[in-house]
């Protein structure tokens, strides 16, 4: 194993250690008050993705819903609707600084650039988070949650729903159980688009009257608003705000291969695919990682490829996985013993089918992944996903995004001192300038 690669692992491994040495969580709001004490919420984001997250932690009974921070009114109807009591706002700071000593917890739905600042003004008031995946839009904020987390022991979880269904729950069991023995080699994909290969349209279109468009750039730079083309979905497309298809899927299609063969930090990243442009990232990206081999892979490294867009396994990887047809999204494990197919969202597929015939799938209780969550914050289960687990697993995610911006070139990662090693210019993609009275502390 290389120096660089032991390093890798040994910055994670200790992270782990010293996670498990905490405990109790601390909870501030809770330490005198009695058991039916319910945690006071507050969500970044009220529509999409955002009311999911909210409506999925709130509709626990030991939770209230106390504010919402939402920079586009046309987003609150249901909010309104279900939690009449919840106060609303318009800037996140604002509902933060204003709410801060009567909240417990806090989850954050918006767009990918936003997601560490609010996740760490949040922290640092002593609020456990909900962050919905990619937890940042940057390997920087990604291990600066982590550490906070960390310092504050504070409760954290990642929203990969899916890590916590009887599919994927299955699939890591039958892998670490040895069912396809040692893992060879994978390969993961996703047939969604996040990226635009048309030039930059330009040009200056009204806001909506609903939309404060200057709390939706938030940390990013200053722009013209263009109808459709950030607000509110095709935002992940756009490198200031989203983290391409990788970002946006990789934390889901990755998250079993990471859970079931134990990764660690990769060692190297390589994008075959094409570059992104000045604002858009592109799409059929090909990305290839190398890691360390771990107890359950085959050699002293693996190699995990992604694809997306147009771009999948081949026709010979799928011959050899005795796969006659790809789903849209979905990975394969090659095993000494055997393959396994795992779909996004399917149950794992044992093949040769005849050779696992007699193979039992293992009984599982799948949890809520966001009841999961509260229950961890009133010291009644333990979080599955968690910044120490999701933190790594997330800078791993957006090391594909970087290497995008360098086709053809093997980047060697060092993820102890959180740089690429063999080439410096990569490194002032880890980290963003903050727009002027956005930063926050701590990042």
């Amino acid at each position: 194993m290389s120096q660089s690669s032991s390093l890798s692992r040994r910055y994670l491994l200790s992270g782990a250690a010293k996670a498990a040495a905490i405990a109790p969580f601390f909870v501030r709001n809770l330490i005198s008050a009695p058991p039916s004490q319910k945690l006071r919420l507050a969500s970044f984001g009220g529509g999409g993705m955002a009311w999911a997250t909210l409506n999925g932690i709130a509709t626990h009974p030991n939770v209230t819903l106390a504010c919402v921070a939402e920079v586009d009114s046309a987003r609150l109807e249901r909010v309104k609707q279900q939690y009449p009591d919840a106060k609303l706002y318009e800037d996140g700071r604002e509902m933060i600084d204003r709410e801060r000593k009567h909240l417990d917890i806090a989850c954050i739905g918006t767009p990918d650039h936003m997601h560490a600042p609010q996740a760490m003004a949040s922290m640092r008031e002593g609020l456990s988070v909900y962050v919905q995946k990619p937890l940042t839009h940057d390997i920087y904020e990604a291990r600066k949650l982590t550490e906070m987390a960390r310092k504050k022991r504070l409760v954290s979880q990642m929203g990969i729903q899916r890590h916590s269904s009887l599919e994927y729950l299955r699939a890591v069991k039958l892998l670490q159980d040895g069912v396809i023995g040692k893992i060879k080699e994978v390969h993961t994909w996703s047939n969604k688009k996040w990226g635009d290969l048309d030039p930059f349209p330009g040009g200056n279109d009204p806001v909506p009257t609903t939309l404060r468009w200057d709390f939706w750039l938030g940390n990013a730079p200053e722009r013209p608003f263009l109808a459709n083309y950030y607000h509110p979905g095709n935002w992940r497309k756009r490198i200031d705000f989203g983290t391409a298809t990788f970002g946006d899927m990789g934390c889901h299609i990755y998250d079993p291969v990471f859970a079931s063969l134990k990764l660690t930090a990769p060692i190297s990243v390589r994008s075959e695919g094409p570059a992104p442009s000045e604002h858009n990232w592109a799409i059929n990206a090909v990305i290839h990682y190398v890691f360390p081999g771990t107890a359950m892979t085959d050699g002293s490294t693996v190699n995990v490829t992604w694809y997306d867009g147009d771009a999948q396994p081949s026709p010979e990887v799928q011959q050899r996985a005795g796969v006659n047809q790809l789903p849209g999204q979905g990975s394969i494990f090659f095993g000494t013993k055997g393959n396994m197919l795992l779909e996004h969202i399917g149950m794992p597929k044992l093949l040769p089918e005849k050779d696992f015939a007699s193979v039992t799938m293992p009984e599982i209780e799948p949890p809520d992944h966001y009841y999961q969550f509260v229950d961890a914050v009133l010291g009644k289960a333990k979080c599955s996903t968690a910044f120490d687990y999701s933190g790594p697993l997330t800078e791993t995610v957006l090391l594909g995004p970087l290497a995008t911006r360098f086709p053809k070139t093997t980047l060697e990662w060092d993820a102890t001192r959180m740089r690429v090693r063999n080439l410096p210019e990569a490194n002032r993609f880890l980290r963003r300038d903050y727009r002027k009275g956005w930063d926050v502390k701590g990042l």
